[in-house]
């Protein structure tokens, strides 16, 4: 197969300036994208700045590579944030083709104690983060025929010790996520998100309870740049797929499946039929159903 290139491709990534996000930023920027890399320089907990400027050090290393990037300090949780990452888009390279959604935060604790403020500020950054660059984006993805958003999701939306107030907010992003696949699909639009596993500072911040051998592992086998060619290929034109969720570690990748079971049917239902046939409808069997995005049919002319 020959290289997947990204060249005329317009990509703005957040949370671009560490981990992950600086891993898509500098794989894209090798294979001809531009990229506009946002990053707030936000600590772990959002709760605040840290001072310097990761955005501006990941575009120079683009640009030092002989790449094309321009830098956007914008807050995502904004809507102003989000338009600002789209201008410098249009501005610096007159179009944009795709999104990743990749900023956030985390902090673990129990969730009845972390307070309304850090609910909502998770919601704000993972959720309203992503809608209001999709939104932004949304009109020059239509134009580009072939847009692309990769939103970022978490194992920890399954259920995740110490994380409701993180995992819950990375639920609002799988809903968005399925629900902007069917409103793309009229227009080319592909929506995809990525589950990562790796060891950057926000896996720190959260694995607070792990044992240091696991701590050992994940430094040394899950690695941000093992990440960033799942998300890179789901923004390339060439990726069909839409309204899925890939599990991306170590080098792992596998499709996050939602099923529906066969389940029972019975007209007369009761209590006491739920009860004893409940093995049934928990069952997973051969027979289980996929749920996928499927478009409505276009109404003939």
């Amino acid at each position: 197969m020959s290289e997947l290139r990204f060249d005329n491709r317009a990509v703005v990534i957040t949370g671009a300036g560490r981990g992950i996000g600086r891993e898509y930023a500098l794989l894209l920027g090798a294979r001809g994208a531009s990229v506009v890399v946002g990053d707030l320089g936000a600590r772990t907990d959002g709760a605040g700045v840290d001072g310097d400027n990761p955005a501006a050090d990941v575009a120079a290393e683009i640009a030092a590579a002989g790449g094309r990037a321009v830098a956007c300090a914008a807050d995502v949780s904004t809507g102003e944030g989000a338009r600002a990452l789209v201008a410098a888009a249009v501005s610096n390279f007159g179009r944009l083709d795709a999104v990743i959604n990749n900023a956030g935060i985390v902090r673990t604790a129990s969730w009845t104690e972390v307070s309304d403020e850090e609910y909502q500020r998770h919601l704000d950054v993972h959720y309203f983060g992503s809608l209001l660059l999709a939104r932004a984006a949304w009109p020059h993805l239509v134009e580009s025929g072939s847009g692309r958003i990769v939103n970022t999701v978490s194992a920890a939306m399954l259920g995740n010790s110490m994380m409701t107030h993180y995992g819950s907010s990375k639920g609002a992003v799988f809903g968005l996520t399925r629900n902007l696949a069917l409103e793309g699909a009229e227009h080319g639009i592909k929506v995809n998100a990525i589950a990562p596993g790796a060891s950057t500072r926000m896996a720190e911040a959260a694995a607070g309870g792990l044992p240091p051998e696991v701590l050992e592992y994940m430094r040394t086998s899950l690695r941000a740049e093992q990440v960033a060619p799942v998300g890179a290929y789901l923004v390339h034109a060439d990726a069909a797929v839409t309204g899925e969720v890939f599990n991306v570690a170590g080098g792992a990748v596998n499709r996050m499946a939602i099923v529906n079971t066969v389940g029972i049917a019975d007209p007369d239902l009761s209590i006491e039929t739920v009860a004893n046939r409940f093995d049934e409808i928990m069952a997973v069997t051969i027979d289980a159903v996929p749920q996928v995005v499927t478009p409505p049919p276009v109404p003939a002319s």
